[in-house]
């Protein structure tokens, strides 16, 4: 017998899997809007002095990176090894390009 090829169709386990992976997105998404809102209303009320707010807002935006990179360009998963070394290796050359720099400039 042939068996039903109809792509429409899931099992309950890819079901299961899709709603959890939809969950922690949304998850992701909203702790992200928290750090927006973190970081804007830092900004915004003038509540800290300049010494804690931009060690703040620079350490949510390398945390919003890492969600960024994480769920929504899906480099947990396993079968996406290559991009993630790609995009880690021109991270790592853009920091230190802009370290070499930095010491070029203000040596």
């Amino acid at each position: 017998m042939t068996k039903n090829s109809n792509s429409n169709q899931s099992t309950p386990f890819e079901k299961q899997k899709k709603k959890e992976e939809m969950q922690k997105q949304l998850i992701s998404f909203v702790i992200m809007i928290l750090f927006t809102i973190i970081a804007f209303a830092v900004v915004a009320t003038d509540a800290m002095d300049a010494m804690v707010a931009i060690p703040l807002i620079l350490f949510l935006a390398v945390v919003q990176v890492g969600f960024q990179l994480y769920y929504f360009m899906h480099l947990k998963d396993k079968d996406h090894t290559m991009p993630a070394v790609m995009m880690y290796g021109g991270m790592f050359a853009a920091a230190l390009t802009l370290a070499a720099l930095s010491v070029i400039t203000w040596w």
